[in-house]
């Protein structure tokens, strides 16, 4: 943040506020230890403050400090909106465009608040009077803590926050082995240790919970994995029949898509994901290397995200749709096994 914006929000946060915090639609770990980490810090800052989720997310998120005062927009409509209705001030936190929040969107539209961002994702739209994006961040949990510092308060930093952005960090970095991992990123986690966040009990509770029916969903999608080995590509299906069949339940298929990255000589890895409720299959990209899996998303797939992390959809069936991606290989074959 450059100082006049440092500025801008110090002048915001010296008033008393209405303040609404949103997460992406399907949030994740960043998304939710962010928000509610913000959220804890404005409450103990003396603002007015309410998350609200646009949908739910998955239960091994759930324990984190605070969640309980989380508002599910689809669930607690009426609370939400009011709360909408009544901000002075939004900070979007882990998006940067406001199609990613579904139905909340038009409501946000209409709001007479002034809008923060802070987002590590590329190609920030312009809605936010105060834009915090940095896509060398390995995540938005990291951000909140350097915005926090901006704003000279990293003493405030209590356990509860350290919990929440230890686990955004923790989780977008794939427990720190992606690239985005810097020596900055350490030093942050290093603090929010100092500070009391439960490093081992969080990974626990992240990982380490299995259902007998996720572990049986698990099997089934390593069944249905394909290699491609000629375009170093492993990809991944999961029917909705497969999904009812192992109970599915939101967050189950979490981390599936990195086992073909697994894989000796494998550089790109997808899951594909039917969702019949939404009318679409939803898609995630991972690789590795200079393969740019958020350029493969925007293309192709109406996506985006990070240069080895993306997401992405599709409106026709899953043989649809693998034999389109299948086909769009050939052209990136070079890049592939260069």
């Amino acid at each position: 943040m450059n100082l006049k914006d440092i500025n801008a929000v110090k002048a915001l946060l010296s008033q008393p506020q209405k303040i609404v915090i949103v997460p992406h639609k399907n949030p994740d770990g960043d998304a939710i230890g962010s928000t509610l980490g913000l959220w804890h810090y404005l409450k103990n800052s003396k603002q007015e403050a309410v998350i609200i989720a646009p949908n739910d997310y998955p239960k091994f998120l759930k324990w984190m400090p605070g969640n309980e005062h989380i508002l599910n927009f689809e669930k607690e409509n009426a609370q939400a909106r009011k709360a909408i209705d009544e901000a002075t001030l939004v900070f979007t936190l882990d998006f940067n465009h406001l199609g990613r929040i579904g139905e909340m969107q038009s409501f946000l539209e209409a709001s007479e608040a002034k809008f923060i961002m802070i987002d590590h994702h590329q190609a920030p739209s312009d809605y936010a009077e105060i834009t915090y994006s940095d896509v060398s961040m390995s995540s938005t949990c990291e951000m909140v803590f350097n915005f926090i510092g901006f704003l000279d308060d990293t003493d405030t930093i209590t356990k509860e926050i350290a919990n929440c952005l230890y686990t955004g960090i923790m989780t977008d970095t794939g427990s720190f082995k992606f690239s985005s991992t810097t020596g900055r990123t350490h030093q942050v986690v290093a603090e929010l240790i100092h500070k009391g966040a439960e490093n081992t009990t969080i990974h626990n509770k992240i990982y380490d919970t299995n259902s007998p029916s996720r572990l049986h969903l698990l099997g089934c999608a390593l069944k249905n994995m394909v290699i491609l080995e000629e375009y170093k590509t492993a990809y991944i299906t999961l029917s909705q029949e497969e999904l009812d069949t192992y109970n599915y339940k939101k967050g189950d298929t979490e981390g599936f898509v990195n086992y073909g990255l697994t894989l000796e000589k494998i550089r790109f890895a997808v899951i594909f994901i039917e969702n019949k409720e939404e009318g679409i299959i939803k898609i995630s990209f991972r690789s590795e290397g200079d393969f740019s899996v958020n350029q493969f998303a925007r293309n192709h797939f109406s996506g985006g995200g990070h240069d080895n992390a993306a997401g992405g959809k599709s409106d026709v069936s899953i043989p649809e749709t693998t034999a389109h991606f299948v086909s769009l290989l050939e052209q990136y074959k070079k890049v592939l096994n260069s």
